[in-house]
């Protein structure tokens, strides 16, 4: 059964890897860039369609304020890169903003920005897949009509390419995020050439449309609102910006220097592709609506329920380019599949994070060791667990799944700068270096900037987008809260439970006398080896225990007991219920209640066989009886086992398979170095 679940894993993810070559997995700054930057890269292609989205409400008119808009997206964007260049350099762990709210400003803090961590990250995977589906579905109708199981369908090709290893994924990833990058860059000269040299008219194909507002005339508070709302959803080109902080143990040496200039990287050409597309959907007259079946009128009459919305980056596409040429096929093609890798961020971000929480204590420990690939495998398979789930809830609806999204970033923002700037005071109380002073103080002044611009963010996006969906965002980060704090309290009652003491105490105490009781129900091989290894230990008194269910054999037990003369006493207890559990726990009891110093063994003969399907057949009782006997204090199990000639086949087939190595089947831990063979001759 091993060799056959072991070949199909090695194809699937590939060969193990030793623990030496986790050096080999760290990432170069251009693979890095598109491992941990396409989450906000790719959030150009429905970003700026979102604030067009929320605009449409008070009608075309209200798309003049898009400029001003992007500018304040772009003003947060280098808040954010420049306050997390300070975030990286000074905790380079990988902890990201939940070391740095949990060193600065404690545990509640540290654990209230990794639940907003967690639930991001899982929006992550979940937004990006949905938008991707329905990018893709545009072209191909099978996907729209499929939209759940096809999403479900690429979380899992991307969990197996992600459990094949970081630096693997990333660089199956980085070919179409290049594509990507470089065909909005064409896209944004090429239309600024044609548009600005040659005076050529670009035509989005909805730029004869009208639109028809929902709430026409707006102004004052009404508008600011809107406008706010505008602003929340674009700031969801932010997202995953922080999981460069957090992924700083994935960069190659200096890993602090490497992963700023990739955070000033990643900065640069997501603020340059999304003022580009915001600037080329003024150009070309994009119209988009929330409800555009109802909202978009052609030549007097809406369009139906018939009609696709595209995208605004598909819109503006077919304006440069023009629809069905090469280019515009390539960017389509690259959008939709750098969309589906955007979810690759979260992949990396998301069992990191979960491997720190488990060192601390707040998750399962077993999120914190490294799989065959030198990934945490069990994060990564968590991960996709949680997405596919909200996916199937939402109906892969990425206008429904978007509103849950970027509350997390925020409030992990706003923590993580607001850490910062203690992280700077503490400093500056000590240190007397004045070019270190000013360095500091000029720090100290960025994260604070940035404390203060993603907290009024944060309150901007509370306000626009509760009642829209923010609300199942902040229950899932009290969820995730909850679960950490019982996680927690769980470990720390056990380790303060099996601490060992400093003095003396009770567990160091030796029992007064061992009694031990071997459990029988025949006489056969089994329960002579059994008797033989009890009368091995020496213990102060040895009985036999059985327990009479069926009158005929327990008289034929007993004669034959006699007839063989086995010097060990033998005692049958009643059941009158034809139980035979019970009695037993209750005897041992009785056993514990007599004498409490006393230690009580329990000897159970058992069969070792080597089929699953006979593992039904037998040893079903002594299985019962060991968990009931596991909560009895004072009450040692033994299992004294007895090889069946099945469980020999099995011993040859696991001595054969011994021999035969599946590709990559390597030992776990350490490499053992083998000594050098020496050059001189033997003798």
């Amino acid at each position: 059964m091993s060799k056959l679940t072991d070949v199909p894993k090695r194809i699937l993810i590939g060969r193990a890897l030793r623990s030496d070559r986790l050096g080999e997995t760290l990432l170069p700054k251009r693979i890095a860039l598109p491992v941990f930057a396409s989450d906000p890269l790719s959030s150009v292609a429905y970003a700026p369609g979102e604030v067009l989205l929320v605009l449409s409400i008070a009608g075309v008119t209200a798309y003049h304020f898009s400029p001003w808009i992007a500018v304040a997206v772009v003003v947060l964007m280098f808040t954010v890169v420049a306050s997390y260049r300070q975030n990286v350099h000074a905790y380079p762990s990988g902890g990201g903003d939940y070391e740095v709210a949990n060193t600065n400003l404690g545990p509640k803090a540290g654990l209230t920005v990794a639940s907003a961590l967690l639930v991001d990250y899982v929006l992550t995977v979940a937004v990006s897949i949905s938008s991707g589906i329905e990018n893709l579905g545009s072209a191909i109708p099978f996907v729209v009509e499929n939209k759940v199981a096809c999403a479900i369908g690429v979380i899992v090709l991307l969990t197996l390419m992600n459990l094949r290893g970081v630096r693997e994924s990333g660089t199956l990833f980085a070919i179409p995020t290049y594509i990507f990058v470089a065909g909005v860059f064409t896209m944004i000269v090429w239309g600024a050439f044609r548009g600005l040299v040659l005076d050529d008219t670009m035509r989005a194909p909805t730029a004869d449309y009208v639109i028809k507002p929902e709430h026409q005339g707006l102004a004052g508070f009404a508008l600011v609102f809107l406008l706010l709302r505008a602003f929340s959803s674009g700031c969801a080109a932010l997202t995953g910006v922080e999981a460069i902080s957090n992924g700083v143990p994935a960069f190659r040496k200096p890993k602090s220097k490497n992963a700023a200039t990739t955070l000033a990287m990643m900065g640069l050409l997501a603020v340059t592709m999304f003022c580009g597309i915001i600037a080329l959907a003024a150009a070309t007259d994009v119209r988009m609506a929330e409800n555009p079946a109802k909202d978009l009128v052609h030549n007097g009459v809406p369009l139906g329920p018939g009609y696709v919305q595209n995208p605004v980056i598909s819109q503006v596409a077919e304006a440069v380019f023009g629809k069905g040429s090469f280019l515009f096929i390539i960017l389509a093609a690259a959008t939709a599949l750098v969309l589906f890798l955007a979810a690759n961020t979260a992949y990396n971000g998301f069992p990191l994070l979960g491997s720190i929480l488990a060192q601390d204590r707040y998750l399962p420990r077993q999120l914190h060791t490294r799989g065959d690939r030198l990934a945490f495998s069990n994060g990564i398979v968590l991960l996709a667990g949680a997405a596919g789930l909200l996916v199937g809830i939402y109906g892969a609806d990425s206008t429904r799944l978007i509103q849950l999204y970027i509350v997390g970033v925020f409030v992990s923002f706003t923590l993580s700068q607001t850490g910062m700037v203690r992280h700077w005071n503490r400093h500056l109380a000590t240190e007397t270096d004045q070019a270190k002073r000013r360095h500091m103080i000029r720090s100290r002044a960025i994260n604070a900037f940035g404390a203060f611009f993603t907290g009024l963010v944060l309150v901007v996006v509370l306000l626009t987008k509760f009642t829209h969906g923010a609300w199942v965002a902040l229950l899932g980060m009290v969820i995730f809260y909850a679960t950490m704090t019982a996680i927690r309290k769980h470990y720390d009652r056990v380790a303060a439970e099996i601490a060992a003491p400093e003095g003396p105490s009770d567990d160091l105490v030796r029992p007064s006398r061992v009694h031990s009781v071997v459990l029988i129900s025949k006489i056969h091989r089994p329960t002579l080896r059994a008797l033989a290894y009890a009368k091995l230990m020496r213990s102060d008194s040895l009985e036999a225990l059985s327990v009479n269910v069926d009158p005929a054999e327990t008289k034929a037990l007993r004669e034959e007991w006699e007839r063989r003369g086995i010097d060990v006493p033998l005692k049958v207890l009643d059941s009158p219920y034809r139980e035979i559990t019970r009695p037993i726990i209750e005897y041992v009891k009785s056993l514990r209640k007599e004498s409490p110093r006393d230690a009580v063994s329990v000897i159970i003969p058992e069969y070792v066989v080597g089929h699953w399907y006979e593992h039904l057949l037998h040893n079903q009782s002594a299985l019962r009886l060991k968990g009931r006997l596991l909560f009895t204090p004072g009450i040692m199990v033994t299992s004294v086992p007895y090889q069946l000639q099945s469980s020999e086949a099995a011993k040859r087939r696991a001595r054969r398979q011994q021999d035969w190595n599946a590709p990559g089947a390597v030992r776990r831990g350490p490499a053992q170095e083998r000594p050098k063979e020496s050059s001189e001759p033997k003798p």
